[in-house]
């Protein structure tokens, strides 16, 4: 039977990335040891100087811990950090448990438990969403997939990093759940800039709308989370431009698959490829107000910010 606990269970994490960085410092900070592999080890310097332990490959990060986790940015590099030569799963011993909370494609999920299987490792798919303030304040949600009695063994270290931890069924589940969260986001996102710039260019007080709006039937949380920051002009990335458009990729792909038509998801793509030909794939998904503006002759970043 598996169980994890701290003091007992050994925590491996590969990728230190916006939001990775914060999930595996919130697992320290409640006492588990960590192990961890980042393709830029500078990113993993303040982890390192609170006491973790740098591995030289994913399969190392394995070797050393009894429950791996990984964040990254594409299927590749999932593929890459867990099934590649020296990946995890090379490195892993039996009853060693992976966990995927990268969004990525249901059907690498399904191959990488499977892979995992033959080994007798565990496997499960877990993306996240709520990006990098909910990766900071341990309020992520995150969307499981797997074998019921090795998610609820992993309950308590999902509970360190999220809120909202709801197991969707078996490998692959996860992941398409994320496919339906990142739908709902696409086209959501749309309703937020053409909202904000109908208000600006109507004269406005932006600032004075969201109080009215924000709390209402057209709230939601791009809306009371990201909104303040086109507001304010602030377009870092809380995820990145680049991953949302690999995202809605796997959802279009998925959806050709089932035979669905999409055309807000197709739209929202097409939207978006915009945004990173202008040079902002590596901003956050609300950069999208940038592209928009400027089909209207809006340079938002020079606007009166406070309009």
């Amino acid at each position: 039977m598996l169980e994890f606990a701290t003091g007992k269970t050994r925590i491996g994490w590969i990728g230190t990335g916006v939001m990775g960085r914060s999930m595996v410092g919130h697992l320290m900070n409640v006492g588990y040891t960590a192990t961890i592999y980042t393709r830029s080890p500078e990113k993993a310097a303040d982890l390192i100087s609170r006491g973790a332990q740098w591995a030289a490959t994913p399969a190392e990060v394995a070797a050393n811990s009894d429950v791996v986790f990984s964040i990254v940015g594409f299927p590749s590099d999932v593929r890459e950090v867990t099934l590649g030569t020296k990946g995890a799963l090379a490195g892993a011993a039996a009853n060693t448990v992976l966990v995927d909370m990268t969004t990525s494609e249901p059907s690498l999920a399904v191959e990488i438990y499977q892979a995992a299987k033959a080994k007798h490792v565990h496997a499960v798919d877990a993306p996240v969403s709520g990006g990098d303030i909910g990766a900071k304040n341990a309020t992520l949600s995150i969307m499981v997939g797997g074998e019921a009695e090795v998610v609820n063994a992993l309950q308590p270290l999902f509970t360190v990093m999220g809120k909202t931890i709801v197991h969707q069924g078996g490998p692959g589940a996860g992941q398409h759940t994320k496919m339906v969260n990142q739908i709902l986001i696409s086209t959501g996102m749309i309703g937020v800039c053409e909202a904000l710039l109908y208000g600006y260019k109507a004269g406005l007080d932006l600032n004075t709308v969201m109080q009215s709006v924000g709390p209402g039937a057209a709230g939601s949380w791009s809306l009371s989370n990201l909104g303040p920051r086109m507001i304010a002009n602030n377009f870092d990335p809380g995820f990145f431009v680049e991953h949302f458009i690999k995202d809605m990729g796997i959802a279009l792909a998925e959806s050709r698959r089932m035979g669905l038509s999409l055309p807000g998801l197709a739209l929202a793509e097409q939207l978006y490829l915009s945004v990173k030909a202008k040079g902002f794939g590596r901003n956050g998904t609300h950069a999208l107000m940038l592209a928009l503006a400027e089909m209207s002759d809006i340079d938002w970043r020079n606007r009166t910010v406070n309009s």
